[in-house]
């Protein structure tokens, strides 16, 4: 019980630090200013916000039950799963820690074109159209969303064979932003600059702090663990 609390907590964590971060939360202000559309008419702003959440939500979710049903269907894979994953999970944490720290530049194929159609026919849509859009903002993967995604909550969802219920916690998080957001255009728009300018200097130091203890403990276990180092 107490792994699984410690487990959604991380869950959670890693969501907000993916919201927070530059190339995500550049997709949660795009969809902000969706959702700001409708200021005044508070129903309306509050319903995209949370039709947002529920996109990011849904898609991680059904994400991380497919790929972590997938990955362990297979008897002959799960064990394999069981046996090498805390090999890997210093490593993993060593690249993730690297990326978050800046260390390390990965450029992943955005597919602009493909989205923009998407995201034009989502705002068609009205104030439904939030819930494409939180569906394809989840699937535009930078390089932090995908590490903080694949790199760390995958694992952490394998081990605990979690596939749905981490990764929808995860998406909850990242959607959070937007929700607060929502909360402050729908009640107090003079708000919404200060709290921005918060999140982006907390998510700086965020960022550095999860990078350094990933750094950390993804050495500790690639010593101790992957190489059986005894350090103690």
């Amino acid at each position: 019980m107490n792994d699984m609390l410690l487990a959604l907590a991380t869950a959670a964590w890693l969501g907000f630090l993916c919201a927070i971060s530059p190339c995500p939360l550049a997709a949660n202000i795009a969809a902000i200013s969706f959702v700001s559309r409708k200021v005044g008419k508070v129903a309306v702003v509050l319903g995209a916000g949370l039709l947002y959440t529920l996109g990011r939500t849904l898609t991680y979710a059904v994400l991380g039950m497919l790929l972590v049903s997938g990955l362990t269907a297979a008897p002959e894979l799960s064990h394999v799963l069981q046996k090498y994953m805390n090999l890997l999970m210093g490593p993993l944490l060593i690249v993730v820690a690297m990326i978050l720290l800046n260390l390390l530049n990965l450029r992943l194929p955005s597919g602009s074109g493909l989205g923009d159609v998407m995201r034009k026919k989502a705002e068609q849509l009205g104030v439904l159209g939030a819930f494409g859009l939180g569906v394809i903002f989840a699937l535009s993967f930078c390089p932090t969303s995908a590490a903080l995604f694949f790199g760390s909550l995958l694992p952490l969802a394998i081990k605990m064979e979690s596939g749905l219920v981490l990764p929808g916690v995860f998406g909850i998080a990242t959607g959070l932003p937007v929700l607060v957001f929502a909360f402050l255009l729908a009640f107090s728009a003079n708000h919404v600059a200060k709290a921005y300018n918060k999140i982006a200097q907390f998510e700086v130091w965020a960022q550095r702090l999860t990078g350094v203890i990933f750094l950390l403990v993804g050495m500790s276990m690639t010593l101790t663990i992957t190489l059986g180092v005894k350090v103690w």
